[in-house]
C-alpha cells in the first residue's frame, strides 16, 4: 500500500492509519493551524515486512526535490493507540532527525518494535489482543529557531483560566531532555507573568553528522544535533515576544475547542511561523484528579530524609535503602520489647517505611505511626512518643495495633529494664561493632572486584549485606539514647533558662570528638600545604581540577599527593549525596575533591581564617549561664551535669556512627559500580551506570548474563526518571488516598506548616548580618556568592566551595549537627538551619536581617 497524504485520506482509510495519524488528520483540516508536512503508511496484514518499493520516490513527490536535504520524524501510529480507553505511552518507538536515505530502515524498525515481547505483555495486561496493526507516520522536522511546550490549563494547580508556556532557543529536544533552561510564561485573562532563565546554549541540527557531534535519543539512534553557544544578546532575552505568546495561547484555545478539553502541546517557531508539532489531552491536573475517600489515608514527608537523599534517587538506591530500613527497624522495635510474632504479623509496615514519589524519597508516616504504636508505652502516653518521634498528625489505627492498658504497663516495665541494661552495655556494644566493621571493611577493601565475574560480585555483595549491613545494633541503640538524652537536656535548659531557647544547642558545641569536623580540618590543612608551596599554588590557581590531578598522579608534588591519597582513603565517600549509590564520590573521581581545595586556595581559606574558637566560646558561655541558673540547687546541678555528659557522648557517637554508615554504603557503591562495569564489558549493559536503573531484587536473581527484558526496563526507567528531573518537586509534606499520586495530591499545600511573621530556625553560629540573599539549588550553579547570604534547602560536603564567599548561611533543613552548622562555626560564618518555609518565602535579591544567635530571619526589603 502506498503512503497517504492528509489531502487524500478518505473515511475508509481512518481504520488503517492509527490514533496518532487520525489526530494529525483532524488537526490538518483546521485552517488556522500549521502542521509540519506528513505522510502515513497504513497498517496492513504482515506490517513488519511491508515497505513500498518506491518509497523514496513517493517521499520526493510529496516533500519536494529538496526532500533529501531534510530530516524526518518516523513514529508509530497503532490502530488502538491514543484512544479514550487505552494509552500506550512509551510502548512504541519514535525516531527523530532521521536522514532521508534512512527513513525506510526506520519504518521497519518501528514495525518490528511493535511486536516486541514487552509490548505484547503490556497489551495482554490491558486485556487486548497481543498483536495489533501498526501504521507509520513520516513527518518533516522543523529547524526551529524557538521551540517549547504549552499547557491549556495550569499543569499543577489545574486552574482552568491559566496557561503555562515554556520555551528555549533552538530545537525542542533541549527542553524535553532537561538539558537547557527554559523561559516560562504564565498567561491569565488579565496578565502575562514572565520568568526568564539565563540561557547559554541552544540545540541545532547540523548539516553533516560527525562522531564528535553525535548525541543519542532514548532509542539509541544517532541524531544530528549539536549544542551551540547563544549570542550574548540572546542569553537573558525572552525567547518569545508578547505577540508570539498570545499566538500560542490562542492556539491552545482553538485546540481545547476542537478536542473538547485542555491540551498539552509541543510547538516551534521557524521564520516567524508557528508550527504545531503535537497535541494531546492534559492529564492529572488538580481539578481533574478523582480521590477515592475509602482508600487508606497516608501522609508523606521528606523534610528530614531529603538531607540524606537530595533530588531524584535511582531505583537501585531506593530498593537498597528500603530493604535496609526494613531490616534495621525490625531489629529496633524488637530491642524495645516488641515480640517477633507481632513483627511478623505486621511485616508490611516495616516493608513500607519509605516511598519513592516522582523519584524523590519520602517517609511514609502512616507506617512509622503503626510501628510507633507497637512500642510498649505508646498507648499510655501517645503524645510524648509522637513528639519524641516527630509524628505531627495522629492516625486512626486498626484494633490489632492497640493493646490493653494492663498489658501496656507490663510491657513498658520490661522495656525500661531492657533499656537500662542496654544503656550500660552500650560502650561495649559500640567497641564490638567498630571492631567487626573494621574487619569487614579491611577484607572488602582488599578485593579487586574488577577481577571477579558478575555472579561472584553478587555473591560477595550478599555476604557483605549479611555480615555488616544487618548487624547494626549498636548504632540503633545509640540513636535511641541520643534522642532521649537530647530531649531531656532541652527540657532542663528550657526549665532553668526559659529566656535562652537555643541554650541546649550551644552546650553541645565544640565537641572535638565528632568525626564530621575532621574532614574540614584536613581540607583546610591541605589548602595551607598547597599555599605554602609557590609552584603548587600556581598549579592550583591556573589549571582546572582534572589537569591538577593528572599532574599530581604523574609525580609532581609527592607530599601533597600523599596528603590527597590519605584524605581520599579515609574520607573519599564524603561528598554531595553521599548515601546515594549512583553518586560519583571523591574517591571515584578525585578531581572533584581537587576542586574543593582549589577553591580554598583561591579564597585563602586556612587555619588562621577558620580557627576562631567560636564553638568553644558558645560552649563556655552556655555552661556559665547554666551554672548561674543552678546556683544553690546541688541536686538539680548534679542531675543536669549527668544529663549533659550523656547527651554530649550520645550525640557525638551518633555522628561518628553515621559516618560509618557512609563508609558502609560507599562499599556497596564500589560493588555495584564494579558489577555495572563487568556487565558492560560483556556487552550486557549499554553503559556501566545503567545498573542504577535496576532494582536490588532484580540484581540478586541474575548471574553472568542479563535477561534481555531487563534492558527494555532499564531504557524505560531512564526515560521515566529523566522526566522526574524536569518536573516540579513535590511538596515536602502531602497526603494521598491509596496509591493515587496525582498532581493534585503531591503539589497540595494544605499539609505545609503555615507561616506567620518572621522566619525562625535554629541559630548555629552567632552574628547579625544584613545582606541580599542568593537562593542556590546546586553548589555548581555559581562560582562565588560575592558577599550575599546563601539560602538553600540542605547542604553536604559538596557545598564547602561556596561557604567562604557567603556573608551568612540560611538552610531550610538540618540540625545543630548538620554539615552547614558545623562548617559555619568552624569558619565563623553566621548560620541558621531548620527554617520552615524558607524557600517558599525568600527569593534571590531579597534583603534580610539574620541573627545567628536567635535563629530569626527578617525580610527588610523585597526584590
Amino acid at each position: 500500500m502506498p503512503f497517504l497524504s492528509p489531502a487524500f485520506i478518505l473515511p475508509e482509510h481512518l481504520a488503517t492509519i492509527g490514533g496518532k495519524a487520525r489526530n494529525l488528520h483532524r488537526l490538518h483540516r483546521h485552517e488556522q493551524l500549521t502542521i509540519p508536512r506528513w505522510l502515513v503508511l497504513p497498517a496492513t496484514g504482515d506490517t513488519a515486512s511491508l515497505l513500498p518499493d518506491d518509497w523514496q520516490a513517493q517521499l520526493r513527490d510529496y516533500f519536494g526535490q529538496d526532500a533529501e536535504s531534510r530530516t524526518y520524524a518516523v513514529r508509530s501510529s497503532a490502530l488502538d493507540e491514543d484512544g479514550g480507553a487505552h494509552s500506550f505511552a512509551g510502548q512504541y518507538e519514535t525516531y527523530l532527525h532521521v536522514p532521508f536515505e534512512e527513513v525506510g530502515a526506520h519504518i521497519l524498525k518501528v514495525r518490528v518494535a511493535a511486536a516486541a515481547p514487552r509490548v505484547q505483555a503490556y497489551r495482554e495486561s490491558l486485556g487486548l489482543p497481543t498483536r495489533s496493526g501498526i501504521a507509520v507516520i513520516v513527518q518533516e522536522m522543523i529547524p526551529a529557531e524557538v521551540a517549547g511546550v504549552a499547557f491549556g490549563v495550569h499543569p499543577v494547580s489545574g486552574v482552568r483560566d491559566t496557561k503555562v508556556i515554556s520555551a528555549v532557543y533552538g530545537l525542542g529536544e533541549g527542553l524535553v531532555s532537561g538539558e537547557l533552561d527554559a523561559d516560562t510564561f504564565t498567561v491569565t485573562p488579565r496578565s502575562i507573568v514572565t520568568q526568564l532563565a539565563h540561557k547559554s546554549h541552544r540545540l541545532v541540527r547540523t548539516r553533516r553528522l560527525t562522531s564528535a557531534m553525535q548525541d543519542e535519543t532514548p532509542t539509541g539512534e544517532p541524531v544530528q544535533l549539536q549544542r551551540e553557544e547563544l549570542p550574548e544578546a540572546l542569553r537573558d532575552a525572552p525567547t518569545l515576544t508578547e505577540p508570539q505568546i498570545r499566538q500560542v495561547a490562542d492556539l491552545l484555545d482553538e485546540l481545547a475547542q476542537e478536542f473538547g478539553g485542555p491540551q498539552d502541546v509541543e510547538f516551534a517557531f521557524y521564520q516567524n511561523q508557528l508550527y504545531l508539532l503535537q497535541s494531546r489531552p492534559v492529564t492529572a491536573t488538580g481539578e481533574a484528579a478523582q480521590i477515592d475517600d475509602t482508600a487508606e489515608y497516608t501522609l508523606w514527608d521528606n523534610s528530614n530524609i531529603i538531607e540524606s537523599y537530595p533530588g531524584v534517587t535511582t531505583p537501585l538506591t531506593f530498593s537498597f535503602i528500603i530493604k535496609m530500613y526494613e531490616r534495621v527497624y525490625r531489629q529496633f522495635v524488637e530491642l524495645l520489647g516488641v515480640k517477633p510474632r507481632e513483627i511478623e504479623q505486621h511485616a508490611e509496615v516495616f516493608a513500607n517505611t519509605l516511598g519513592l514519589v516522582r523519584g524523590r524519597v519520602y517517609y511514609n508516616l502512616l507506617s512509622w505511626y503503626k510501628m510507633l504504636a507497637m512500642v510498649p508505652g505508646y498507648s499510655i502516653n501517645a503524645g510524648f512518643m509522637e513528639t519524641m518521634m516527630g509524628v505531627k498528625e495522629r492516625f486512626e489505627l486498626r484494633e490489632d495495633y492497640q493493646m490493653s492498658k494492663g498489658l501496656a504497663w507490663w510491657r513498658t516495665v520490661q522495656m525500661l529494664a531492657n533499656m537500662v541494661r542496654l544503656h550500660f552495655r552500650l560502650p561495649g556494644e559500640r567497641r564490638r561493632f567498630m571492631k567487626h566493621l573494621e574487619a569487614v571493611m579491611d577484607e572488602y577493601e582488599a578485593i579487586d572486584f574488577d577481577a571477579l565475574s558478575p555472579s561472584d560480585i553478587i555473591d560477595r555483595y550478599e555476604r557483605y549485606e549479611q555480615s555488616l549491613l544487618l548487624a547494626w545494633k549498636a548504632p540503633l541503640i545509640n540513636d535511641f539514647f541520643a534522642m532521649v538524652w537530647f530531649g531531656v537536656l532541652k527540657k532542663l535548659t528550657t526549665r532553668h533558662r526559659p529566656d535562652e531557647p537555643n541554650l541546649h544547642n550551644d552546650l553541645l558545641c565544640g565537641s572535638q570528638d565528632i568525626i564530621s569536623v575532621e574532614p574540614i580540618h584536613r581540607s583546610i590543612a591541605l589548602a595551607r600545604q598547597v599555599i605554602a608551596d609557590k609552584g603548587a599554588r600556581a598549579l592550583f590557581e591556573q589549571h582546572p581540577p582534572e589537569v591538577i590531578w593528572e599532574r599530581l598522579e604523574s609525580g609532581a608534588y609527592p607530599d601533597i599527593k600523599a596528603a590527597f591519597d590519605d584524605y581520599l582513603l579515609r574520607f573519599g565517600n564524603r561528598c554531595v549525596g553521599e548515601l546515594k549509590l549512583e553518586t560519583i564520590s571523591y574517591r571515584q573521581e578525585p578531581a572533584r575533591f581537587v576542586k574543593v581545595i582549589k577553591a580554598y586556595v583561591a579564597q585563602g581559606v586556612t587555619e588562621s581564617r577558620a580557627h576562631n574558637n567560636i564553638e568553644e566560646e558558645l560552649r563556655t558561655t552556655a555552661e556559665r549561664k547554666m551554672t548561674e541558673a543552678l546556683r544553690g540547687k546541688p541536686l538539680a546541678r548534679r542531675w543536669f551535669g549527668y544529663v549533659l555528659r550523656q547527651a554530649r557522648e550520645m550525640v557525638s557517637q551518633r555522628e561518628n556512627l553515621r559516618y560509618e554508615r557512609t563508609r558502609g554504603f560507599g562499599m556497596v557503591r564500589t560493588i555495584m559500580n564494579a558489577l555495572g562495569r563487568q556487565w558492560h564489558r560483556a556487552g550486557q549493559l549499554g553503559a556501566p551506570r545503567d545498573i542504577f536503573y535496576l532494582q536490588l531484587d532484580e540484581i540478586r536473581q541474575l548471574g553472568d548474563t542479563l535477561d534481555p527484558a531487563l534492558l527494555d526496563r532499564i531504557r524505560e526507567r531512564k526515560a521515566e526518571f529523566k522526566r522526574y528531573e524536569r518536573q516540579p518537586t513535590p511538596q515536602e509534606r502531602f497526603a494521598t488516598r491509596g496509591q493515587q499520586f496525582t498532581d493534585a495530591a503531591i503539589y497540595a499545600t494544605d499539609k505545609l506548616e503555615t507561616l506567620d511573621g518572621d522566619l525562625t530556625g535554629i541559630g548555629c553560629c552567632p552574628g547579625i548580618v544584613e545582606a541580599r540573599v542568593r537562593v542556590v539549588r546546586d553548589p555548581g550553579e555559581v562560582p562565588s556568592l560575592e558577599g550575599d547570604i546563601l539560602v538553600t534547602s540542605s547542604t553536604d560536603p559538596g557545598w564547602v566551595t561556596l561557604f567562604p564567599t557567603a556573608a551568612g548561611i540560611i538552610v531550610e533543613r538540618g540540625s545543630l549537627l548538620s554539615h552547614s552548622a558545623i562548617v559555619s562555626r568552624e569558619m565563623g560564618i553566621p548560620c541558621i538551619v531548620s527554617v520552615t518555609g524558607l524557600l517558599r518565602t525568600l527569593r534571590t535579591g531579597d534583603l534580610v536581617r539574620m541573627d545567628g544567635s536567635t535563629g530569626v530571619v527578617q525580610v527588610i526589603g523585597e526584590l
